[in-house]
This record gives C-alpha cells, structure tokens and sequence, in this order.
C-alpha cells in the first residue's frame, strides 16, 4: 500500500464534534482552485470535511 505524503498538509484540527485534535487528515483531494480534506476522528468516529477554495490573483498586481 502507498503511503500519502501530507506534506504541508494541516495537522492537528480538531474534531468538529467532541473537540479533540486529529493528526492529518484521512484524504486529500486537489480540485481546480480548492483542496478537499477528509478529516476522521477516531475518538468519537466522527467524520466532516472542510474545504480550502483559493481565489485567482491578477498576475499584473505585484506584492507589497
């Protein structure tokens, strides 16, 4: 079996139902302009997901 690599993955969420910080979550899926995460508590085996969307920048606007 392949191991997932979480790389920058968030770490330590916790748990929208008792609380608890959950170490990684379970599955990540990228999708055009969002990340999917699939996150697992097995304190109370409760299951949620919380999605990142990001917004498209102006590629003529510079940093500051």
């Amino acid at each position: 079996m392949t191991r997932m690599n979480f790389g920058n993955a968030p770490r330590g969420n916790p748990c929208a139902q008792c609380g608890k910080p959950i170490a990684a979550p379970e599955w990540i899926e990228n999708g055009p302009d969002r990340i999917s995460y699939l996150w697992h508590c097995f304190a109370c085996d409760y299951q949620f997901e919380a999605v990142a969307f990001f917004e498209e920048r102006d590629p003529q606007v510079l940093a500051a």
